[in-house]
């Protein structure tokens, strides 16, 4: 094998090592998945913090049947409602709620503290931040 797979594979190692640690710290502390706490970041972060479902499907990488039974869980939960377009009846939307708000900016201090600590154990802190003082 090249170098370059040797990297590669130790890449992918250590990705799924850190989601693995951040998604155990995230159940076990907030009832959130991995994808769920996505979903509420990516939310925070968008104008009025709503989505088309189609939308917030190709930011977290899922199909449109991974993504609607996720909004149903986070539905369930009060931590989103789901909303029509109004210019398209067919467009639904996903709204986050004060309380999906609330539970995110909970988590994200928990999260933030596993993915260094995780990053650290495997020796990617610094490469990683070298990495993006490079790209601001």
């Amino acid at each position: 094998m090249s170098k370059r797979s040797d990297s590669w594979l130790k890449l992918i190692h250590v990705v799924a090592n850190v989601e693995a640690e951040l998604g155990k710290v995230l159940q076990e502390q907030h009832g959130l998945g991995l994808s769920e706490y996505r979903a509420l970041q990516i939310l925070s972060r968008s104008a009025k913090s709503e989505l088309r479902m189609q939308e917030l499907a190709t930011h977290l990488h899922l199909n449109q049947s991974s993504v609607s039974r996720m909004v149903e869980r986070l539905e369930r939960g009060a931590l989103t409602i789901r909303d029509l377009c109004p210019d398209d009846k067919r467009g639904v939307y996903t709204v986050l709620t004060e309380k999906g708000r609330s539970r995110f900016e909970s988590a994200q201090p928990d999260y933030e503290a596993t993915l260094a600590a995780a990053l650290k154990d495997h020796g990617f802190e610094e490469t990683l931040s070298a990495k993006l003082l490079k790209t601001e």
